[in-house]
């Protein structure tokens, strides 16, 4: 029987496991972190590593788009790619995750509205579990992968693949251990972007930095974006800032949500994310605003730039994120809490644990510029978002692991060696990284079976 070594327990890894384990291989999945059940939210490290990934206490927002979160068409057909994103789709529906249902001429009306705005308005399927339901969701998947066979090592650290004569015969660990396998699926999460290019470097598999996100966190009184989420639940806006001509776009929407710190303790970073509940809310809606930034020669590692950012933000705001009102970075001023708290009518913030301050001396000028033009743009269509008494958050930062010259099985030159997931470059979210796992697991099967 093919044994298969996955690396990374999130969802790449897990479907790539269901998959593999319902097609009659044996399976092994490899994580640093915890179980599902001994993991701690307030817990820096659990927060990021363990059964579920990092999607484990996001709030559960999956897109089913073979667009978003990656592009699933570099590996197929148009047709297939929306094939496979329903049989996502209906995996997550047997743990009871449904599709929120949408009116298509109000979807049809803001699509106009955008347009006329010069904004595109991008209409996907969503659904949301909510980071208070995901976790049972979680576990429930965990027993069913255990109830199929599927082998799980926690607690463990990868540290190389092992391969010879262009062919991978294994993962080793960090005591020396070596876990031997006839494929190797590489899938540890955007947390192990940097660990997966490193092995594709000491192997000499070439790779292609992707872009980096860097932007804010932006918070609103809930009711400033109600008609629009009232259309879409995380709508998907990507708007052409014009002073440089950069793509700026909205990404993880959480409507009565709650601004969340994220610590990047490996590398000395905190940032923000942002999360909504299904069982509480708040008064507020808050949503990453993202500016996505390519470099060249000589410095294209995109990674190391947005984590230098984010270092001097982190340096900025004291080891907590920063925290200035809108109305504040206009005038060029830093904020206090008594200038936050001036009005009844101040938008009370989520994370009280920032520090507030100028995000204008940790983000560079061109995307303060960036992301100011793109929230004026984006008030003609949710009027009131350009208020000063919005809220912004920094730094956000969602970096795209280097991408490895893959075939459409998403095998790489090293031949068994396989990737998928956020950690390697290929999908951005559950959705992608769940689909991205899929199509390494059908590469493997058919490679069990040539």
């Amino acid at each position: 029987m093919t044994h298969v070594a996955i690396v990374g327990a999130g969802p790449a890894g897990l479907f790539a496991a269901l998959e593999l384990a319902q097609g009659g291989l044996e399976v092994t999945v490899l994580d640093m972190g915890k179980p599902v059940a001994e993991r701690d939210r307030g817990d820096g490290f659990d927060l990021l590593h363990g059964m579920g990934g990092s999607g484990t206490y996001s709030d559960g927002k999956i897109n089913f788009h073979p667009q978003v979160g990656g592009d699933l068409m570099e590996f197929m057909s148009p047709n297939q790619a929306w094939a496979l994103m329903d049989h996502i789709e209906a995996l997550f529906e047997r743990y009871d995750v449904a599709v929120m249902t949408t009116d298509d001429q109000e979807t049809l009306d803001l699509e106009k509205q955008a347009a006329k705005a010069g904004v595109r308005f991008l209409p996907i399927r969503q659904a949301h579990i909510g980071s208070d339901h995901l976790t049972a969701m979680m576990e429930r998947f965990y027993e069913d992968l255990l109830d199929l066979g599927v082998q799980f090592r926690f607690r463990v650290r990868a540290t190389d693949v092992v391969a010879e004569d262009g062919q991978v015969h294994g993962v080793t660990l960090e005591d020396d251990e070596l876990i031997a396998a006839d494929a190797v699926l590489l899938a540890p999460g955007r947390i192990g972007s940097e660990w997966v290019r490193r092995v594709l470097q000491q192997h000499g598999l070439s790779v292609v930095y992707n872009p980096v996100d860097i932007g804010v966190r932006v918070e609103v009184p809930a009711i400033v974006m109600a008609d629009v989420i009232a259309v879409s639940y995380d709508p998907k806006f990507y708007i052409r800032a014009p002073t440089y001509d950069d793509m700026v776009r909205t990404f993880c929407v959480s409507p009565h949500g709650f601004v969340v710190k994220e610590t990047y303790a490996e590398e000395g970073v905190v940032g923000v994310n942002g999360h909504a509940l299904k069982d509480r809310n708040s008064n507020n809606t808050n949503f990453a605003l993202l500016t996505s930034i390519n470099l060249t020669e000589p410095v294209e590692s995109t990674t190391a730039y947005g984590v230098s950012i984010a270092r001097l933000a982190t340096t900025i705001g004291g080891g907590r994120p920063t925290l200035q009102s809108l109305g504040d970075l206009r005038r060029h001023r830093r904020s206090t809490w008594s200038r936050l708290s001036k009005s009844p009518g101040d938008v009370v913030p989520t994370l009280e644990d920032a520090t507030p301050g100028d995000i204008s001396m940790a983000l560079p000028h061109r995307i303060v510029t960036d992301l100011l033009e793109a929230l004026d743009i984006l008030a003609r269509i949710i009027p009131g978002l350009d208020a000063d008494r919005t809220l912004l958050y920094a730094p956000e930062l969602k970096r795209y692991a280097n991408k490895p010259k893959t075939d459409r099985h998403l095998q790489t030159e090293l031949a068994g060696l396989f990737v998928a997931g956020d950690g390697a470059g290929v999908a951005r979210g559950i959705g992608g990284a769940a689909a991205t796992g899929e199509i390494a697991a059908r590469g493997i099967l058919a490679m069990a079976r040539a």
